[in-house]
């Protein structure tokens, strides 16, 4: 399993909604460490740098990433909110965010982890009441439990991203052609 980083969803709520992967199958944890989870905030581009984490830190990141998977999965499919839910997701948009400085060499933004789990809450606040709600999907791979934005045209893309998903699900449709195609 590929232990790299993978956001390819338009927001960083949706991509931290999907560091658990495969929630319909394998459930492969994305945040086994808190470095791990610091990793996930630097690389998301969300912040710079992030102090040390504790295992609560993570336990808390897991809490909220499923608490806005369930209001995502809720929004998309058009279904009330779940209470408990709520409460996660906008108790951590409470704490304060990192604030970003500026240093000779430009913005620098360094993070406690509750701030940098702060910003991905804030990011989910806006995302599920703004304008971006109609445009929330679903993978198409069946395996896959990514959502995303879907803005291509005509609102017709199928997959997470073609290097994820789309690639397997193509090429598996492929072989499955050619084995069942005209005999020779």
């Amino acid at each position: 399993m590929n232990l790299d980083h993978v956001f390819v969803c338009g927001n960083p709520a949706l991509d931290f909604a999907a560091t658990l992967r495969a929630r319909r199958t394998a459930r492969f944890e994305m945040f086994v460490t808190p470095d791990r989870l610091n990793a996930w905030y630097v690389e998301s581009g969300l912040v710079d740098a992030v102090s040390p984490g504790r295992e609560a830190d993570v336990e808390q990141a897991r809490a909220v990433r499923e608490a806005a998977y369930r209001l995502i999965t809720a929004r998309r499919l058009g279904e009330e909110y779940d209470g408990a839910a709520l409460t996660v997701v906008n108790n951590a948009a409470r704490k304060p965010p990192a604030v970003p400085q500026l240093t000779p060499s430009g913005r620098w933004t360094q993070a406690t982890p509750e701030e940098a789990l702060s910003m991905v809450a804030r990011h989910a606040v806006e995302l599920l009441s703004g304008p971006d709600v109609p445009l929330l999907k679903e993978c198409g791979n069946p395996e896959c439990t990514r959502t995303y934005i879907d803005r291509s045209r005509g609102m017709r893309r199928q997959w997470c991203g073609m290097e994820s998903c789309g690639n397997k699900i193509k090429a598996a449709a492929y072989r499955a052609r050619k084995k069942t195609g005209p005999a020779d």
